[in-house]
């Protein structure tokens, strides 16, 4: 035995694993102890944007405790900040663009342009473009939560808002026969309400205002378009008059049928529709009847104005003997004054049709006359 630990070839291998079993046990020995001693734990490193991300919280924590007009100021501020963004990285703003059309919390949106913004701070083109939108917005203090339109900051147009709101249905199915769009027949109801809607009439005092009702005329105008004795005569005759030019078609000859056959039946029964205080589905069945017959007029003299709500409104208004169609008709009307500023009917239309004002209940159609046709 002691020959064989003498010998070279035996003793080389035999110190060699015993020293790497040595230094092997050590080690593991080692680790063991600076485990239990939390020496092998990592301290991390501080991110360099450290400060932006507090500073990011302590904004999004106090600054955004904000009513629901500022938020809406805040969704245009994002709209515009994509478009910036849009001009240099497209995808990332279709991205955050496509968050802020699902409806999404406008803080959340804010919050990704802000992650972007962070990425690109030393990209000196895009940050350029972006202090030119966030100087401009602080520029503008004087901002204003009231319609641009100064008509419809009245207490009256809110009671107009509701009271047509209870109607949708009657308008729909009006404009569903004839083809008419809604929007447009609420547009001409719009001026004829508007310059009844007078908080220094007592009849508003009394019960317009308070049961959030429209005005139903019934002395020189009938119903709650206004419709006139014998224009509402005249929509009846050129509905069944195939040689006039306001003939609409043998489809819509019926739609004013009356159930009386002698003439003061018939004179009863037409003021009884239109004055019908709990049912305003005539006052919108003349109206848009009018609106077709004088768009057909002006169609087939060459001059359409299907597209001009001002216009036929304006027409609307001024009646038949002002419906003479030219290349150049002019917006006007009755004068209505609403807190002393002077607005003509076809204005006021018109500005209600683009407003954006009730479009929740009656929304621009395809076309104006006619989309519910098959082509």
């Amino acid at each position: 035995m002691k020959k064989l630990l003498r010998n070279k070839w035996f003793k080389i291998p035999y110190y060699t694993l015993l020293y790497a079993f040595a230094i092997a046990g050590f080690f593991l020995i080692g680790s063991y102890v600076a485990i239990q001693l939390g020496l092998t734990k990592e301290s991390g490193s501080v991110d360099a944007n450290n400060r932006y991300f507090q500073e990011m919280q302590d904004k999004y924590n106090q600054d955004f405790k904000v009513d629901s007009a500022t938020m809406i100021q805040k969704r245009y501020e994002a709209m515009e900040r994509i478009i910036v963004l849009n001009e240099y990285y497209p995808q990332n703003a279709q991205h955050i663009l496509s968050v802020l059309q699902t409806g999404a919390d406008g803080y959340e949106v804010l919050r990704m342009l802000d992650a972007v913004d962070l990425q690109l701070k030393e990209n000196k083109p895009y940050q350029k473009a972006l202090s030119k939108i966030k100087f401009n917005a602080k520029r503008s203090k004087e901002v204003s939560m009231l319609s641009a339109f100064d008509w419809m900051n009245i207490a009256e147009w809110k009671t107009f808002k509701e009271a047509v709101a209870k109607d949708k249905k009657l308008i729909d199915s009006v404009a569903s026969q004839t083809g008419v769009e809604g929007r447009l027949i609420v547009a001409c109801l719009v001026g004829e309400q508007i310059r009844l809607f007078n908080s220094s009439r007592e009849a508003y005092k009394k019960w317009i205002g308070p049961l959030k009702v429209l005005s139903v005329e019934s002395q020189f105008s009938f119903g709650v378009t206004g419709i006139k004795e014998h224009t509402a005569k005249n929509i009846e005759q050129h509905l069944r008059n195939p040689n006039s030019v306001y003939y609409l078609g043998p489809q819509y000859e019926q739609l004013l049928s009356f159930k009386g056959q002698d003439t003061a039946a018939v004179n009863k029964e037409r003021i009884d529709r239109l004055t019908d205080f709990h049912n305003h589905y005539y006052s919108y069945m003349y109206a848009a009847i009018f609106l077709k017959q004088v768009k057909m007029q002006w169609e087939r003299a060459g001059f359409p104005i299907d597209k001009r709500p001002e216009i036929l409104a304006t027409l609307f208004n001024v009646g038949y003997p002002q419906s003479k169609p030219k290349s150049n008709p002019r917006v006007g009307g009755s004068t209505i004054k609403i807190d002393e500023k002077p607005y003509s009917f076809g204005a006021i239309a018109y500005q209600f049709y683009y407003s954006g004002e009730l479009f929740d209940l009656f929304p621009f159609e395809k076309k104006k006359f006619d989309w519910n046709e098959e082509v």
